[in-house]
């Protein structure tokens, strides 16, 4: 059985997903008997997000291909996570910072995709068709990969401890 203490855990999770609501689900949901058992309390709690809840965790994210300002559980997290993507040349770093532009524009919100695991082409091109749906669509994906980003710094905070 896993047993970390509520305040310990409540940290964890807050970090991992920024909404008040899902640490509260997830919570509400210990103790856990496997790390397994969290991810799938996790996963439940963020899926799906509402609005608010999207903009609540949005917050805490630093556009793609920007360092994170301030320090914290958080902000390590995006630091590591970006920090797989390497440097890039001059022309993709001004695509994708143009491409973050033109998604801050278009939908009101900073671009949010799970970087690990993703080249800079790859966010850049997902980042270009993204651009192309309806906004309800892109809500969804969102939402995902607010999940997706949440469930990978759960795994990376707590697989190996418990």
């Amino acid at each position: 059985m896993i047993d970390l203490p509520v305040d310990e855990l409540r940290e964890g999770l807050l970090a991992s997903l920024a909404v008040e609501r899902f640490a509260d689900d997830v919570l509400a949901a210990a103790p856990f008997d496997s790390v397994g058992a969290l991810l799938e309390a996790a996963k439940e709690a963020a899926t799906p997000l509402s609005l608010s809840e999207i903009e609540e965790a949005i917050g805490h994210h630093p556009r793609i291909g920007e360092a994170p300002v301030g320090e914290g559980a958080s902000q390590a997290f995006s630091r590591a996570e970006q920090a797989g993507l390497g440097d890039a040349d001059a022309d993709l770093t001004a695509a994708l910072a143009a491409g973050n532009l033109a998604y801050e524009e278009r939908f009101g919100r900073v671009f949010i995709i799970r970087a690990a695991g993703r080249s800079r082409a790859e966010i850049l091109e997902e980042l270009e068709r993204r651009l192309e749906l309806p906004n309800s669509t892109e809500l969804e994906i969102v939402g995902e990969q607010l999940r997706d980003i949440a469930l990978l710094r759960l795994e990376k905070l707590y697989g190996e401890r418990l």
